[in-house]
């Protein structure tokens, strides 16, 4: 990408590469899971991170019976095909088509094409279905703030709102936010098995690396379902 100025995480105009994609130790793309070959995501050995592999605890349908403690073997079979197509986040400003998002060549996950539309791990879990379904979005392009740009104004209680393909709307409840060095992304905690159906969302934050033309930490939101 070519240099010059760009809006920074924190507002402020920085000279610099321009790059404004979401990263992974100077790997274009956000932190995904790899495997170790057990059913459990590991944290990845290299400075990129590899999406889950196919039926993988974290990447495997949700309907599915999974581990006894953690997803009710009898649970029944997934309510339909539907798929997300639009995020709204009322409290940020903040309503967007989805792209699909998928594992690029390093096995990074791709971000989005658009700088003012989120998407969606389309090879992971869907929203609404049990486990941790993962949105994705910049937080600003080349010359101004982008799709998750307000994303650390999230507090608990928040709602995010994914309308789905059938018509229906899943709405998640913000928990909680979490900060991470690229280097140390907390992959159990966004793509690991969970009990319930939830959300993360992720963007770029920290400080903006003139010399690599990337952001040095991920913003992760992490939200539960509260009506679907």
């Amino acid at each position: 990408m070519t240099g010059g100025l760009r809006l920074s995480r924190r507002g402020a105009l920085v000279a610099g590469v321009v790059a404004g994609v979401l990263v992974v130790g100077g790997v274009a793309g956000v932190a995904v899971a790899t495997t170790n070959g057990s059913a459990q995501p590991t944290a990845a050995a290299s400075a990129s991170a590899s999406a889950p592999a196919s039926g993988s605890a974290s990447g495997s349908a949700a309907g599915n019976s999974g581990t006894a403690g953690f997803q009710d073997p009898a649970a029944p079979a997934d309510r339909s095909d539907a798929t997300p197509v639009s995020v709204a986040i009322p409290a940020i400003g903040v309503s967007s088509s989805l792209e699909d998002l998928h594992r690029g060549a390093a096995g990074e996950l791709d971000p989005p094409k658009d700088w003012d539309s989120a998407g969606w791990f389309s090879d992971g879990i869907v929203p609404g279905q049990v486990g941790p379904a993962v949105i994705a979005g910049h937080v600003d392009s080349p010359t101004a703030a982008a799709v998750f740009f307000r994303l650390d104004e999230l507090v608990a209680g928040d709602e995010v709102h994914v309308a789905m393909s059938d018509g229906t709307t899943r709405t998640f409840t913000v928990d909680r936010s979490e900060r991470a060095a690229k280097s140390a992304f907390p992959t159990s905690d966004v793509y690991g098995t969970t009990p319930t159906p939830q959300l993360r969302l992720i963007t770029c934050d920290g400080t903006f690396d003139t010399a690599t033309g990337h952001y040095t930490d991920n913003l992760i939101v992490f939200a539960d379902l509260s009506s679907d």
